[in-house]
């Protein structure tokens, strides 16, 4: 990508936030919010008990169609919460695409459990299931049902499967492949409030789905998250170990009978959440058209590709992003210091997970595409107020 083509990609970001948030992502706080969160305060609803969490709650069972949500405080916790009631422990592992947030291989390890990451294809950038089902294939054992490492005798019992940018990854591979590989199928949808594959909303596919909160995400509650469900047993346990496993026949009463989490989302959060929800469905059509607008002013660049929603989804466009046609990291660091010198915030995909130190011992499989799109992606400013 030559010099000038990059100056032109920057003058066009630059005519897109000028006057307004530069940021790639930041909240849009332009209906009740203060009203929402005074009420809290008046109340002295602001911790962990109130009616809000379960009012919001409500509002995302309407917007996702699932039988049962649980509010906590992030979306890590989310994960963490399913891997732990997914019986993850010493003795598992865990498929998570190396091209993805931490979070994931944090949670995972958190619970006991051991990381083990595979491929993404470029379309979604969403896990390469063809790739994957060759490669379990290659490297597993089944016994008794259940497919084990056969380098590290370790039980293969969940995936995760991450819905990058709110781009849905294709669903019907990964419940093919779950089903094939008796996988425990957990979404992380963190980016996804919002879209929807094949008119179902993510999140809802998997035996658990997970949302995100927090303030860069679509609706902030300012930090917090969302496990989903249509599994009442799995729905209980997560409920009850979410709030310490605590059991009471009187409200002053103290007994745990297992061991819990304080995962619970606080009501002031809540009460920020529901005011948030009222004006969704303008923040996805403002964002629908502002990717639009920027596929229309880099329409005349050829040196990357702007990512667009795949034929069988519907994306909420979290998150825009650009594709160089040609890997090179040196491309991608003149563009952020050219953005970075006029008050843009860009930003690069993430690190591939392996690579970091403590991750770098992990199993993994051949990842030449995520090696090759880390080199690749741009995210490009994104605030559903531009």
């Amino acid at each position: 990508m030559n010099l000038k083509n990059i100056n032109r990609t920057i003058d066009i970001i630059s005519k897109i936030t000028k006057n307004k948030s530069k940021g790639l992502h930041e909240p849009n706080f332009c209906g009740q919010e203060i009203k929402f969160l005074s009420n809290s305060i008046r109340n002295k609803s602001v911790s962990t008990y109130g009616k809000e969490s379960s009012k919001f709650e409500k509002e995302i069972k309407k917007i996702t169609k699932t039988k049962h949500v649980i509010s906590v405080i992030n979306g890590t916790s989310a994960l963490q919460l399913s891997l732990y009631t997914a019986g993850i422990d010493n003795n598992c592992e865990v498929l998570i695409p190396a091209l993805n947030y931490i979070a994931s291989a944090n949670a995972t390890i958190n619970v006991g459990g051991s990381p083990h990451f595979v491929d993404v294809e470029e379309k979604s950038l969403g896990v390469d299931f063809n790739k994957l089902d060759i490669y379990l294939k290659k490297i597993s054992i089944k016994k008794n049902n259940k497919y084990f490492n056969s380098k590290t005798k370790k039980h293969i019992k969940a995936i995760v499967v991450t819905h990058v940018f709110g781009h849905p990854c294709d669903l019907e591979m990964a419940m093919k492949i779950s089903k094939k590989y008796n996988l425990i199928l957990i979404e992380d949808a963190a980016e996804a409030l919002g879209s929807f594959y094949k008119n179902k909303h993510l999140g809802t596919f998997g035996h658990i789905g997970i949302l995100s909160f927090n303030g860069n995400k679509i609706i902030t509650t300012g930090g917090g998250g969302a496990v989903l469900t249509n599994n009442s047993k799995i729905a209980k346990k997560i409920n009850h170990i979410s709030r310490n496993s605590r059991v009471k026949k009187y409200f002053w009463e103290y007994s745990h009978n297992e061991l819990g989490f304080n995962f619970r989302m606080p009501s002031l959060n809540a009460n920020l959440g529901i005011a948030q929800i009222k004006n969704l469905k303008l923040f996805l059509k403002n964002k629908r058209k502002l990717f639009e607008r920027y596929k229309i002013l880099f329409s005349g660049l050829n040196d990357f590709n702007l990512l667009q929603e795949p034929k069988y989804a519907k994306s909420n466009y979290w998150l825009n992003a650009i594709i160089l046609k040609k890997p090179n990291k040196k491309t991608v660091i003149k563009i952020l210091k050219k953005a970075a010198k006029k008050n843009i915030q860009l930003r690069p995909v993430w690190k591939i997970l392996s690579k970091n130190k403590y991750l770098n011992k992990c199993p993994r499989m051949n990842l030449s595409c995520a090696n090759h799109l880390e080199k690749r992606i741009i995210n490009i400013p994104s605030s559903s107020d531009l």
